[in-house]
């Protein structure tokens, strides 16, 4: 279980939100934290501790007036440590080279794959073309409902028709080299872990598993070790002092060294 580090920037600003909330329309969300420093300090603090496979996520769409600045931050830190960071967040077979050229270890993907509420296979073969297995990450952010965890698209906005199963995970693992998996109505509230997902992944896990999503607590990291059976890495946004909460970074460090290290 490994800490993966994360760099949210939406409005040209790294930022801490919390996920249900974020609304194309008008550039809204919901902010738990809006940094001063910017994206490529993080990516530079992060490499210093050689923290590699964290996530740079563009939580802007390209029709917004603000995408060019975001995409700016975006450019800036993966500047800052080549080869360290994923990124995320509009990501197409036809734009997915450039972000690998310009640093990228990986790219993100679920709106291109998970189109119009469903999975896309012809699309997903075009990612594979584009970059190869080896630096294509699937994000399976999903939302629960009617008791099951939907695939979400769109910055979290539109539900697909994929339930997140072990068969789908299954599926997907043989075109990718990682799942990012945000539990979106717990991402950014810091206020305990979707443990029936963290259960699922954990009992699944055959590559590598990025869990995001309501960790506010080293009990919250004790219990996605426990359920995730020590197989899924860990993403700490607004809970992290360096994001304004009360989590210290170094202490989080530390405790995953100690048990999972």
């Amino acid at each position: 279980m490994r800490f993966r580090p994360c760099i949210d920037i939406h409005n040209g600003k790294v930022k801490q939100i919390v996920g249900g909330s974020l609304c194309d329309e008008g550039d809204r969300a919901e902010e738990n934290f809006v940094s001063q420093a910017d994206a490529a300090f993080y990516a530079e603090f992060y490499k210093k501790d050689n923290l590699r496979g964290g996530h740079i996520i563009l939580l802007n769409p390209e029709t917004s007036p603000y995408y060019d600045a975001t995409r700016e931050q975006a450019l800036r830190a993966l500047a800052a440590w080549r080869g360290g960071l994923q990124i995320g967040g509009g990501i197409r077979d036809d734009n997915a080279a450039f972000w690998l050229e310009h640093g990228a270890s990986h790219v993100i993907v679920t709106s291109f794959v998970f189109r119009d509420g469903r999975l896309h296979y012809e699309n997903l073969e075009k990612m594979m073309r584009a970059v190869g297995k080896e630096h294509l990450v699937l994000d399976l952010s999903c939302r629960k409902r009617d008791g099951q965890y939907y695939i979400v698209t769109d910055r979290w906005q539109k539900f697909t028709d994929v339930i997140l199963t072990e068969q789908v995970l299954d599926d997907l693992s043989g075109y990718c080299d990682e799942f990012l998996i945000h539990a979106v109505d717990a991402e950014g509230k810091a206020r305990g872990i979707e443990t029936e997902l963290a259960g699922l992944l954990g009992s699944w896990a055959k590559i590598p598993v990025t869990y995001a999503g309501g960790v506010g607590s080293f009990a919250d990291i004790e219990a996605l070790g426990r359920l995730g059976r020590g197989k899924i890495d860990v993403t700490i946004g607004s809970a992290l002092d360096l994001f304004g909460g009360t989590m210290a970074y170094r202490e989080v460090l530390a405790f995953l060294e100690a048990t999972h290290g």
